[in-house]
């Protein structure tokens, strides 16, 4: 008996230094190979790249599903007619030549405004030198009499 008791208290003991072993050659492995950590922000507010704004936007608008109630509701198509919309198109085009012909009215050949007054079918366009390189724009609707005024400077 009592040679197996130290048989065992023998084996218990090499189990346990083997075992201390064993982790502290991991532990001495570990140390060697660890680094420390170094937190990097993503969030341009907090220091991250200004480049990850746009996408940090996008995603949290893809996954934003709020809406607000008092929004009109998007149409599923187009509620104008072809001949409509083509009606539109032409209005459009027929003003960008008028302003481009009251425009070319009042430039100068230089590019700069003249002092002087332009009238169309239904607007009246007045320029008033002020001095000191500011003019006077004001335009005025025949129909209504209503007119509106801004300074444009030149120098």
């Amino acid at each position: 008996m009592r040679v197996r008791n130290r048989s065992r208290q023998h084996f218990s003991a090499a189990v346990l230094l083997g075992a201390l072993g064993a982790s502290g050659a991991l532990l001495s492995a570990a140390a060697c190979h660890a680094t420390e950590l170094v937190y990097t922000p993503v969030n341009p507010a907090f220091g991250g790249s200004p480049l990850n704004g746009a996408v940090l936007l996008n995603a949290a608008q893809a996954q934003n599903k709020t809406t607000d109630p008092d929004a009109p509701k998007p149409t599923t198509g187009s509620t104008q007619t072809s001949l409509q919309q083509f009606n539109d198109i032409l209005e459009r085009s027929v003003l960008s030549r008028l302003a481009s012909a009251a425009t070319s009215g009042i430039m100068g050949a230089n590019g700069q405004l003249v002092p002087g007054t332009v009238s169309t079918g239904n607007f009246s366009i007045q320029i008033s030198d002020l001095g000191g390189g500011l003019l006077l724009v004001t335009t005025t609707d025949k129909v209504t009499g209503a007119s509106t005024s801004f300074q444009v400077g030149q120098p």
